[in-house]
């Protein structure tokens, strides 16, 4: 009997032992890796990012949906090279020579600028703009002609024509009404007329009288 219990105390202690044991080895290792993840926080401060202050900027208005940007300040003389929106805003660079168009930072276009009309856009954080000069128009397109000897290779017909000439109107005649013969110059018909009429008168008159008697 008394083997049997100390058997069994032994037993119990070293069950005890051991169940120590790992709680050590966990307890060792759980603060291992905490201290780990201590040692990589960062010590250093972190940099604040702080803003510059914008320059002068043009921002569409917003009754108009669409605008269309050209390549110089014309918009018959230079192509469009992109579109802004309703209240989008682009950095402004100058005036033209007549104040009416605006230079803008547009990097979709050729040399990442363009021109926008200015009565579309609103001048935003205004300042003195320089005045810039216009960029060189386009080269002229080329008016297509026909190949003769391509035309002649398809059977085509090339008639030439002449251009139009000028021909001067025919002279404009003028008529010219000569006196009628038998009557003296410088007498009005009509005032030889009244006399005829009243020689007439006169012997109806006459012819009258002597009938009544």
């Amino acid at each position: 009997m008394g083997k049997r219990f100390l058997f069994s105390l032994v037993r119990a202690l070293a069950a005890l032992s051991l169940f120590f044991s790992s709680l050590s080895v966990i307890l060792l290792l759980a603060g291992g890796s905490t201290r780990a993840v201590f040692a990589q926080q960062p010590t250093g401060s972190i940099p604040t990012v702080t803003g510059t202050p914008l320059g002068p900027t043009v921002k569409v208005y917003a009754d108009r949906n669409i605008i269309e940007v050209y390549a110089g300040p014309d918009a018959y003389l230079y192509p469009p090279v992109g579109i802004l929106l309703a209240g989008e805003e682009a950095p402004a660079l100058g005036f033209s020579p007549d104040r009416t168009w605006i230079k803008i930072v547009y990097l979709g276009a050729p040399g990442g600028t363009a021109w926008v009309y200015a009565p579309y856009v609103a001048l935003l954080r205004s300042v003195d703009l320089p005045v810039l000069e216009a960029p060189p128009t386009a080269t002229p397109r080329v008016t297509p002609t026909i190949d003769p000897t391509a035309a002649a290779l398809y059977g085509l017909q090339v008639t030439p024509q002449r251009p139009a000439t000028f021909t001067p109107p025919p002279p404009l005649e003028i008529p010219s009404f000569e006196t009628a013969s038998g009557l003296r110059p410088g007498l009005p018909s009509g005032l030889l007329i009244f006399l005829l009429a009243l020689i007439g008168g006169l012997g109806v008159l006459v012819s009258f009288l002597r009938g009544s008697r």
